[in-house]
């Protein structure tokens, strides 16, 4: 038995199945992505494990749809273990292996099923390209394509990448060891597709200002956000912020896991001194009011660049002389007497750009309006920035967007905003279908997006509650939900917040149907709090799809607010769903719910008046008709009938099919827009 502590050559490697390779690959540097001689070939990097002794570099090749991967193990012993997964779990994650059995070394692409057992795959899209020792280390060299085709393998995608790693301390004979075998796992978060934007060149009277961290004692836990206050000179005049980067104290990048930079708001003199801990008691209450984001960095970005036409205001009349950093320090060692000096470095120019950036948030108002019920695998919410706020907020040219930070908390799974012109979706504006709360940055465009007056912007958040037992209401503590799309943008206009909420008196319908439904009283509305009634739901497949309805078609509350925190005209408005896209929209005329001794379940009948878009125009056709749904006594919901059948034929339908409907009804899911009239009962 030995491990890997002499030099190790390309021929020691027999590498599984039909990947082998007998002699080095020279790596072609000039099909990466913005390398040249000059520069490393692996201009991405970033700390795998806290202790550092792993480090990832990679680089892309668009062309060819292929990433470039080097791995630094500082330590290696008898193997590593590299791989993804959609959220980070060690179960169904697509790995590449590199193991001894003491004797021979191997490389693998492998994978691992639902209980985490660990086999080669069939196919080997992970191809070693080098191995070789250096004094800092072991190299390991490979590639793979973004998408493969292969159903064990996991699809690189423009969002957020959960990666796994682990090393190996013993020999591994066959790879159902290696579970037993691994050490020192865990999960990295990153983005490893990035756009190809070339860095610009910066003015020859650039300026540099450092928003750092006072020498902090990093907290011997495992997670600190650590809150600092800055103040800028006294009568600074106006100045363009055209670009940042980190600045990383030497020794802590693996502790150091993101970093912002935040304007305080304008309207307070005077913000008192402070450096602690953000969720201390302590901490002033003057403090939350510094919220407008200047810069946000997570491990593996780089610098951070505005286009040549805009920069982002700094200093001048209207602008605030404080600033919060806030560092989050990942720490699951629990190291103790690490100091920490990081933080972030502006730089900005006196010489003003033809536009001012500004920065919009999308998505949902933070209410406990919006919720979302618990034991949800996906649920969905939606936030709308209307026609009618771009139509009175955005000049005639439109604005350019050009990057943009997604946000949710703890349940967040998936963030999108959409572009809607003329009732269609035309233009993803940013998507990740991986999101965590965990790694937020601010991420570069592709490819500008301009949103002219009378655009719709949709930002649609889904949702995992699946190990909560009551329902996650919208707020700002870390418990709540959010969902937020923060765009930078120019030119900058007066809109800083375009984000709606349902109705609440339509929510208040919910409430009371739902009470009834489930035969409890009422609550008194004047007394409890939005959140005190969706506790006091039980929660079952009908109250939750009910929900789910009067989320997707009830009218909104449209919040469409000025920098100055005073709102445009529309703002505070109900609009209906029409006025977003073309939509089927029922209203309620009556709502009956009949039980029968031998149907197991309830019948529910709905009269309807649908208003339906028709054509390219604003004409509306209504018609009257009848809906039936059977609800069985686990709440599944199955739609019966529709148009003119009479109530009495239903339930005598129903009874027939009643062993039917209460087998096959939890696979049936009752149309939303046909059901939005459960939750506008007048009671």
């Amino acid at each position: 038995m030995r491990n890997w502590q002499s030099t190790f050559s390309l021929r020691e490697v027999t590498v599984m199945y039909f990947t082998m390779l007998a002699t080095l690959v020279v790596i072609l540097v000039a099909s990466y992505q913005a390398a040249s001689n000059l520069e490393d070939p692996f201009p991405y990097q970033m700390p795998l494990d806290p202790r550092g002794n792993l480090q990832l570099s990679w680089n892309i090749s668009y062309p060819l749809q292929n990433l470039y991967f080097r791995l630094l193990v500082k330590d290696l012993r008898y193997g590593i273990m590299f791989g993804m997964s959609d959220r980070g779990e060690f179960q169904n994650a697509d790995l590449a292996i590199l193991w001894s059995d003491g004797y021979k070394s191997y490389f693998g692409d492998a994978w691992s099923d639902a209980h985490g057992h660990v086999r080669l795959d069939s196919q080997q899209d992970y191809q070693l390209v080098e191995t070789h020792r250096a004094p800092e280390g072991f190299y390991i060299l490979f590639k793979r394509p973004f998408s493969t085709c292969d159903s064990k393998d996991y699809v690189i995608e423009e969002g957020t990448v959960h990666l796994l790693y682990g090393t190996l301390d013993r020999p591994v004979t066959s790879l159902q060891m290696l579970n037993l075998s691994l050490t020192n796992t865990g999960v990295q978060r990153v983005q490893l597709l990035r756009p190809n934007i070339p860095a610009p060149s910066l003015p020859p009277d650039v300026k540099t200002l450092e928003v750092l961290s006072p020498s902090v004692t990093i907290p011997g836990q495992e997670t600190t956000y650590w809150c600092h206050i800055v103040e800028l000179p006294k009568n600074m005049p106006k100045n363009h912020i055209i670009m940042y980067e980190s600045v990383i104290t030497p020794g802590n990048e693996a502790i150091v896991h993101h970093i912002e930079v935040f304007e305080c708001a304008p309207q307070f003199n005077s913000i008192p001194e402070y450096s602690g801990s953000c969720d201390s008691k302590m901490k002033p209450k003057t403090i939350n009011y510094c919220r407008h984001v200047l810069a946000a960095w997570a491990m593996g970005a780089k610098a951070f660049y505005y286009p040549d036409e805009a920069g982002l205001s700094l200093g001048g009349p209207g602008s605030s002389r404080f600033l919060r950093l806030e560092v989050h320090y990942h720490n699951p060692l629990k190291i103790r007497g690490l100091l920490d000096s990081s933080g972030i470095r502006l730089y900005y120019t006196p010489t003003l750009r033809k536009y001012d950036a500004g920065i919009m948030e999308l998505g949902l108002v933070y209410t406990p309006v919006m919720a979302i019920p618990p034991h949800e695998e996906h649920f969905e919410l939606t936030g709308y920035c209307t026609a009618k706020c771009t139509r009175t907020a955005l000049p005639w040219g439109g604005i350019n967007i050009f990057a943009s930070q997604l946000h949710t908390h703890l349940t967040g799974r998936s963030v999108q905003t959409v572009l809607v012109r003329e009732g269609k979706e035309v233009v993803i504006v940013q998507e990740d279908s991986h999101f965590s709360t965990h790694y937020q940055i601010i991420r570069m465009l592709k490819k500008m997006v301009n949103v002219l007056p009378g655009d719709v912007l949709l930002t649609r958040c889904i949702y995992n509650t699946e190990d909560r037992d009551k329902a996650t209401v919208g707020g700002f503590s870390i418990e709540d939900e959010m969902c937020v799309n923060y765009v930078h943008y120019f030119p900058r206009t007066q809109l800083e917040l375009c984000k709606s909420h349902v109705d609440e008196d339509y929510l208040q319908k919910y409430f009371a149907f739902i009470n009834r439904f489930q035969n409890k009283e009422a609550c008194n509305c004047n007394q409890a709090t939005v959140t005190e009634q969706f506790a006091n739901i039980h929660w079952d497949t009908f109250s939750k799809e009910v929900l789910r309805s009067l989320y997707s078609t009830a009218p909104i509350s449209m919040h469409c607010n000025q920098s100055s925190a005073i709102m445009f005209p529309v703002s505070m408005l109900t609009e209906s769903m029409e006025d977003t896209a073309c939509a089927f929209v029922p209203v309620l005329n009556h709502i009956h719910i009949r039980t029968c001794e031998d149907c197991k379940g309830f019948l529910l009948c709905v009269e309807n008046v649908a208003s339906m878009c028709e054509g390219q125009g604003n004409d509306l056709a209504t018609e009257s008709f009848y809906i039936y749904y059977f609800i069985s006594d686990k709440g599944a919901i199955k739609p019966i009938f529709k148009k003119s059948y009479n109530l009495d034929y239903a339930l005598k339908n129903s009874s027939k099919d009643s062993s039917k409907t209460s087998t096959c009804l939890s696979a049936a899911l009752l149309n939303p827009h046909s059901f939005l009239t459960a939750h506008f009962l007048e009671i």
